[in-house]
């Protein structure tokens, strides 16, 4: 006889585009992964009930609420998932912590690392379970880019360049929004914290940063028939120092015209090099020095069973997984520390480093110097 798996009540606050994509990785991680809990749409919340109670029927959630402290408060729920406007998570978080439940939250963590380091703080000291939503290390391609690094397939690192670049507020017609606010909005905050999460992912600590600053739109319409001031950057960039001795750069844009989802990095070795694109992430592109001459170029590697867990997804190679399947890998992770005690995929900690890490390049980028990163 199959025994059952304990259920885990899932709370969301927060039913936009990261709110679906949070309900679509609780239902299919239970679909695609053998897990030690399953977990069930409880409570859903957002600005006023008719939403709330749309996103329920939509996603399958049994309850819906205007408020998003009926969350905290309901004890069935064990899990709170946080897709609301940046400025909100700490408030947010703290409240689900106290509560004694495991926070899901969406990047970039908190409007600043101080606030940061109280979540992380505070989810240790209560014995929770965090993640941040920082997807995209969920890849296999990404995977295998940092074991084929770590192996010695490239030989000595010498240079990275890495890119997160989409066109969302390209049009300057286009209205103020809470990525605007100076409280945690921004494209380095917003995209450049993949690209600077991606390179320590791939090359370990960064260990000092050189920052530059650009807003192209100065101004933006407030919805009220005026003008706002736009107090925030639409390109983020830094160069880097890494602790291995390589030095490379990363880009933060949300006006690059023309790109969806640009988020690609380049690691170039003596042995060899890797180049990675997200509007292609099925692929992996691999440069090897040692090929003979005249038989030299990037070879393709497609994402196959042979990359875990990609199997999970479809037996086959070259069929490609997508964006919520990157979710899904996500969700598991965590959902499977929950339920045995294991370590955070990419809990408050490690989304505390990549704040940390958003501030020191904005306070080089003021003080135009370089600045060094404490260690994680």
């Amino acid at each position: 006889m199959t025994q059952s798996k304990p259920d885990l009540k899932v709370g969301l606050i927060g039913t936009g585009f990261m709110g679906k994509a949070h309900a679509f990785g609780y239902v299919n991680a239970a679909q695609v992964f053998d897990l030690p809990v399953t977990a069930v749409l409880h409570r859903v919340a957002d600005i006023d009930l008719a939403a709330a109670e749309a996103a329920a029927r939509a996603f399958g959630f049994a309850h819906a609420s205007a408020d998003w402290h009926d969350i905290v408060a309901d004890p069935d729920v064990g899990i709170v998932s946080i897709t609301a406007p940046n400025a909100l998570h700490k408030d947010m978080a703290l409240a689900a912590i106290a509560a004694g439940k495991h926070v899901y939250c969406e990047k970039p963590l908190a409007p600043l690392a101080a606030d940061a380091q109280d979540m992380a703080s505070a989810a240790e000291k209560r014995g929770v379970l965090t993640q941040v939503g920082f997807n995209y290390l969920c890849n296999p391609m990404l995977r295998l880019a940092r074991e084929m690094i770590a192996g010695g397939e490239l030989g000595e690192i010498r240079g990275y360049r890495g890119l997160h670049a989409e066109d969302y507020m390209a049009d300057a017609a286009g209205p103020f929004t809470f990525r605007h606010d100076p409280r945690g909005g921004g494209a380095l905050a917003d995209l450049g914290s993949h690209a600077l999460a991606t390179a320590e992912f791939l090359l370990g600590p960064i260990t000092a940063v050189m920052g530059d600053l650009v807003t192209v739109i100065s101004e933006r319409d407030d919805g009220r028939g005026g003008r706002r001031r736009v107090e925030v950057d639409d390109i983020g960039r830094a160069f880097l120092r890494f602790g291995n001795g390589a030095s490379g750069s990363v880009e933060g844009n949300w006006v690059a015209t023309g790109r969806k989802m640009q988020h690609d990095f380049e690691v170039h070795g003596s042995k060899g090099a890797l180049a990675f694109s997200q509007e292609r992430f099925n692929e992996l592109h691999f440069y090897a020095t040692g090929d003979a001459p005249g038989r030299q170029g990037f070879r393709r590697i497609e994402a196959a069973p042979a990359h875990p867990p990609y199997g999970r997804f479809c037996v086959a190679p070259g069929h490609q997984i997508g964006f919520n399947d990157l979710k899904t890998i996500e969700v598991a992770g965590f959902l499977d520390a929950i339920a045995t005690g294991g370590a955070e995929p990419f809990g408050f900690r490690a989304g505390l480093r990549i704040q940390t890490l958003v501030e020191e390049i904005k306070r080089s980028a003021q003080d135009r110097c370089w600045r060094e990163v404490p260690g994680p």
